[in-house]
């Protein structure tokens, strides 16, 4: 039976998840996904707060920590690190002498405006993102998250069926010289959670090599189009200094391209696990006769 789309409790999620007392408050701010967290300066922050934000993050998935102002790189790189080692981006601009802290700004490719997985087409991508927002446009410039937990639960069970032992190739491609690929499961299971999620996206997924050009087409377009359905989002309305973390393997978001003034933020992004299936990968299309397949076509700005 699918369930509805509506968020479910991550059972495995540590125990200091049910903590009280904190002085934290908890607020959701969608049906689907997304929690605002108040009462904490994320410059200080101690190992049980940090328990309660990963608890908070597994559940979920994505949270805001307003008035974060006093927020230093220092601090910012060292919360990621508590979560894992962090990752240095391969392409966009580095804050000086900290080459952990990416730049997000318009005009130096801050502008991620199709749903993606941050760093989907690595064979490790990231685990989580910490975005600090600094600078926000007066209106506009809100961010989405979509639950692909939800993405995939609200599947047929017929067609979640039919996903298992599929895997994706996921693709960044600036030509002349710039590409990278990674081959992952479709479904993904999270490694702390347990639970199923969809594991492609708009952005960076070329295709499905266990099925012809055209199948593959079709399936990765109707994924798309269901995992980024409304009622499997939230939506942020950003203001200054507001910190959003986010869990980067069930998840996937979309920065709304709808401003003109300038906006700058921050991120750190702390690195992957091999996204994992617990179902055999199922062998691979044979083309047929002279049947053309062009599988790299996905984010590329000449075709080839």
């Amino acid at each position: 039976m699918t369930q509805s789309a509506s968020r479910q409790p991550t059972t495995t999620a540590p125990a200091a998840a049910s903590a009280s007392g904190d002085g934290l408050d908890i607020r959701l701010v969608s049906g689907a996904l997304g929690a605002e967290v108040r009462g904490i300066d994320l410059n200080e922050v101690t190992d049980a707060q940090f328990d309660r934000i990963h608890a908070l993050m597994l559940e979920h998935l994505v949270l805001f920590f307003p008035d974060q102002q006093n927020l230093t790189p220092t601090a910012h790189v060292a919360l990621g690190r508590r979560f894992g080692d962090v990752k240095v981006h391969p392409n966009l601009p580095r804050l000086e002498d900290y080459p952990e802290v990416t730049l997000i700004e318009p005009d130096k490719g801050g502008k991620a405006d199709e749903w993606h997985i941050d760093v989907s087409f690595s064979p490790n991508p990231p685990i989580a993102a910490i975005l600090h927002l600094i600078t926000c446009p007066p209106s506009g410039g809100d961010t989405m998250w979509s639950n692909q937990y939800l993405a995939y639960e609200t599947l047929s069970p017929t067609f979640q069926e039919m996903l298992e032992g599929l895997t994706a190739v996921h693709v960044l491609k600036v030509p002349p010289v710039v590409e990278m690929s990674a081959e992952h499961p479709v479904v993904r299971v999270h490694p702390v959670t347990g639970r199923r999620s969809l594991y492609v996206t708009r952005m960076w997924t070329s295709h499905i090599p266990q099925l012809s050009r055209h199948e593959s087409d079709a399936v990765l377009q109707h994924l798309f189009e269901h995992s980024e359905q409304p009622r499997f989002t939230c939506r942020h309305r950003w203001d200054p200094h507001t910190v959003a973390l986010w869990d980067n393997r069930a998840t996937q978001h979309v920065a709304i391209n709808d401003y003109q003034e300038y906006r700058r933020g921050r991120r750190v992004v702390v690195s992957g696990d091999l996204p994992t299936s617990d179902t055999p990968r199922k062998p691979d299309y044979e083309q047929i006769g002279d049947e053309r397949y062009y599988p790299r076509r996905i984010n590329a700005r000449v075709g080839y």
